[in-house]
Formats: C-alpha cells, sequence, structure tokens
C-alpha cells in the first residue's frame, strides 16, 4: 500500500516458507498483530496487522489531513487494514481486509479461508465469499462461485460445496447461500470487486 510499502517477506533466503503463511517481517520492520486497544496479541489470536512507527519505508501524514493521519494509527502502530493471525515463529497469516471481514451471529469471519475451501472442490473454477446483511445474523455468509466446464449449477452441487467447506472451516463460517456466476466482477488488476458482488445479491 501507499502508506507502507513492503514489510512482511516470503524470502527462502532469510527463512524457510511456511504453507499458507504470507512470511514474516522484513529484516528492519516491527510487525504485530494487535488489538483495539493497540496491544499486540496473545500469538494465535487474529487482530489487525500493524506496523510500529517510525519505520524507513512508512508515510509521515496525509497532506492538509490530520484526522485522516490519525485514524491511520492506533498509538504507535499503522493500521495495514488488513486482519491476520502471528504464530509462535513470527509466521504471519491473512485472515482478509478489515472491510472485508464479516461479522455473523457474533463472530467476524475472513473470507480468505472460506474461499480456499471452495476453490479445493473439483467443481470450483473461482470464488469469492461476502457478508450480506441479516437480522438474525448482522451478516450471512454467501458465497459467489464460477464453476469449471462440464459442472452444473444446481442444490445438489451447493449441498456439495457447503458440506465440503464444512470439513475445513469453523462450524459458523460455512457459506448459508451459494450464488453461481458466469464470472466475477474484477478490477483491471485482478482482484474481485466484493461490493458488487454484494448489490448482485440484493
Amino acid at each position: 500500500q501507499t502508506e507502507c510499502n513492503m514489510i512482511v517477506s516470503s524470502c527462502a533466503a532469510e527463512f524457510e516458507p511456511k504453507a499458507g503463511s504470507m512470511g514474516k517481517a522484513a529484516p528492519g520492520h516491527h510487525v504485530a498483530i494487535i488489538d483495539p486497544s493497540g496491544q499486540p496479541v496473545p500469538t494465535g489470536s487474529e487482530g489487525d496487522i500493524a506496523v510500529l512507527r517510525p519505520d524507513p519505508v512508512m508515510f509521515l501524514y496525509y497532506w492538509n489531513d490530520p484526522s485522516a493521519t490519525a485514524a491511520k494509527f492506533r498509538g504507535d502502530y499503522l493500521l495495514t487494514g488488513d486482519r491476520g493471525v502471528m504464530d509462535d515463529e513470527s509466521y504471519i497469516f491473512f485472515v482478509g481486509r478489515d472491510d472485508d471481514v464479516i461479522t455473523s451471529a457474533g463472530y467476524r469471519i475472513g473470507p480468505g479461508p472460506i474461499e480456499d475451501g471452495l476453490l479445493s472442490h473439483e467443481a470450483v473454477s473461482m470464488a469469492a465469499v461476502v457478508g450480506l446483511a441479516d437480522a438474525e445474523r448482522t451478516e450471512i455468509v454467501t458465497a459467489f462461485i464460477v464453476l469449471k466446464e462440464g459442472f452444473k449449477a444446481n442444490e445438489a452441487l451447493k449441498k456439495s460445496l457447503q458440506d465440503h467447506v464444512r470439513t475445513r472451516v469453523a462450524a459458523h463460517e460455512y457459506p448459508r447461500q451459494i450464488h453461481f456466476l458466469d464470472e466475477l466482477p474484477m478490477t483491471t488488476t485482478g482482484k474481485i470487486i466484493r461490493k458488487e458482488l454484494k448489490k448482485l445479491a440484493l
């Protein structure tokens, strides 16, 4: 991101890569997973991925916008806008963008692990998961799927996908709604436009 350049690395010359991890803090940078009060969370707990200031690759402030600058920091930590987990070997695991995190029945759910679970199903070519407004749960976990050639969208396949994901994520995380699309809305840089998916489901 513009405010802070590369501060997490998966360079094999520095350390052994770990499956599912985005890497570790690059040498010379202090990266932490912090809670809403700005304190590092216990190992293995989810929180906001943040960078301690000062840092040579970190911005100083937004021009003529002190309120936006203040909002970007929590204490001495710059907020990257990403949610993650750090293990006991300092490997960082990405959960999702803070604004992509789904709040359902009191749980905060990152779309990444659910999407990975869906993509491991033989019928799935592409997958995206969002939260849709729900009176009972606040948001309901909803998946949008592009199928591989030769597979047909039907209720049996929806059930198969739900059962498949249930074996890979927590019970409250599986997609309760599934929609099939010919393609997912994407930016020119290949990122899924999640807000467009939310509009499609309305």
